[in-house]
């Protein structure tokens, strides 16, 4: 099943711009397939987050099993910070060597559990 947000970009970008340039995921810097696009808030909704930027399904997944949403309103709010965080960096060197239409079921932090 496809998110609703995730649905109605997908509905409105135009097949034009599709041939003309591929999305990079930019978290890892690889291509996105249409299949794992995931549109991620970068400051999530529930802090006021409006903008949004398209990134792999398991690069988003990464980090919301990473930090909080707290985390990534006042200090992870844009690719940059994320991709300093040593979590990240270590998924991030793990996740190159896989296909871009890879998918793994991500499990949430053990500092997230304890909270």
């Amino acid at each position: 099943m496809i998110g609703k947000i995730r649905q109605k970009m997908i509905l409105h970008s135009s097949p034009i711009n599709k041939q003309i340039y591929e999305l990079i995921c930019p978290i890892c810097e690889r291509p996105i397939p249409d299949s794992q696009k995931d549109a991620h808030h970068l400051v999530p909704k529930s802090k006021g987050g409006k903008t949004t930027e398209y990134l792999h399904r398991i690069c988003h997944q990464q980090i919301h099993a990473h930090f909080t949403e707290t985390e990534l309103a006042k200090e992870l709010n844009n690719a940059s910070s994320l991709r300093n965080q040593a979590e990240i960096k270590k998924f991030i060197s793990w996740v190159k060597s896989k296909p871009n239409y890879f998918y793994e079921k991500t499990r949430k932090s053990a500092r997230l559990k304890i909270n």
